[in-house]
């Protein structure tokens, strides 16, 4: 009895498999998990479906795609604030190297929009920026993860964004 049942056991992936395949009109098996890609030539995911986001995201693009080590790394969005974001607002950012968490850091959004770029707060309406970064020489090879959520003082959501399997050579 003992054997018959690890048997049954052992054989419960391949009727999942099985079950899967598209026999008699059956679909194969959906995972629960949507992943909703930002537009644009880009690694970026949003963290979940941005329909009630306070920043509706038209594109992002990044040059050279994926980002190279030594060189400079162009990015260029372009975004609709269905709303005025201004001070007192958060990102939350998050980098990790596999399993090791490198950064996690929560910073004041409107100071470092406006040290990073030529937007000023209030943030809203149809905005557009360009900015140019150096990736370092020295980045490890490896994989990378970056996490961004982004948040008003009352806990709103204007965006939130993650890119997965950033691969250095």
């Amino acid at each position: 009895m003992k054997l018959f049942s690890a048997l049954l056991l052992s054989l419960a992936p391949l009727q999942i498999w099985a079950a899967s395949l598209p026999l008699f009109g059956q679909s194969p098996i959906k995972s629960l998990e949507d992943t909703f890609p930002v537009a644009g030539e880009n690694p970026l995911e949003y963290c979940a479906d941005p329909k009630n986001d306070i920043l509706q995201i038209v594109s992002v693009n990044l040059t050279p795609n994926p980002p190279l080590p030594g060189e400079i790394l162009k990015i260029e969005a372009e975004g609709i604030f269905l709303e005025p974001v201004d001070k007192g607002s958060k990102i939350h950012l998050q980098v990790k190297y596999g399993l090791i968490r490198l950064v996690n850091v929560e910073a004041d959004l409107c100071e470092e929009i406006e040290q990073n770029t030529d937007l000023k707060c209030p943030l809203e309406g149809h905005k557009k920026f360009v900015k140019e970064v150096e990736i370092p020489k020295e980045v490890p090879p490896g994989k990378y993860a970056v996490l961004a959520d982004v948040y008003t003082p009352n806990k709103t959501r204007i965006t939130c964004l993650q890119a997965h399997d950033i691969i250095f050579q």
